[in-house]
């Protein structure tokens, strides 16, 4: 799966998707860190940059299917963990975002798990509940918070596929 980039504004060129390995673990952390402080400025920093690194590393890389997004330069710009039909983590770099990265990346998790995919987002997150709502997730819950460790109300949405299994 590839994206042309059409915004000759925006940074790279063709973006095309390749799973990660422990290696890619540096480059994750930072795209995750960067893009929780950008959208997310509300959330509790609960763990160091460190930790974070080893939990990617030794925890999502390894558990999880992780796709990253890379341009012609080998510049990474974003990822999508999958494990057992759950989106666990999706995020792309804050100064690519609005330029197909996104997309690219979704378009992949659903063909990962044809028959549908769950996932939790922050509910202050509009602009991630809008972006799933317009690629056709629907919310199935709302929650007090009690059940992340941020502590922070968050939304459960759902998108049912149709094809069979991965």
């Amino acid at each position: 799966m590839s994206l042309q980039n059409e915004n000759p504004a925006a940074p790279g060129g063709h973006w095309s998707l390749r799973r990660a390995d422990p290696a890619d673990a540096g480059f994750i952390a930072a795209i995750f860190t960067s893009s929780r402080r950008a959208a997310m400025p509300y959330l509790p920093l609960l763990y160091t940059e460190l930790q974070v690194l080893e939990w990617i590393k030794d925890v999502v890389v390894r558990n999880s299917l992780v796709m990253l997004a890379v341009d012609d330069r080998g510049n990474m710009g974003g990822f999508a963990s999958v494990q057992s039909s759950v989106l666990e983590h999706f995020y792309v770099s804050p100064q690519l975002q609005g330029h197909g990265l996104g997309t690219l990346l979704l378009d992949a998790a659903k063909e990962e798990s044809p028959r549908g995919l769950r996932l939790h987002v922050f509910q202050r997150n509009l602009s991630a509940r809008q972006f799933y709502e317009r690629r056709g997730f629907k919310l199935v819950e709302l929650r007090d918070g009690s059940s992340n460790e941020e502590g922070e109300p968050d939304a459960v949405y759902e998108w049912r596929g149709s094809g069979p299994p991965a």
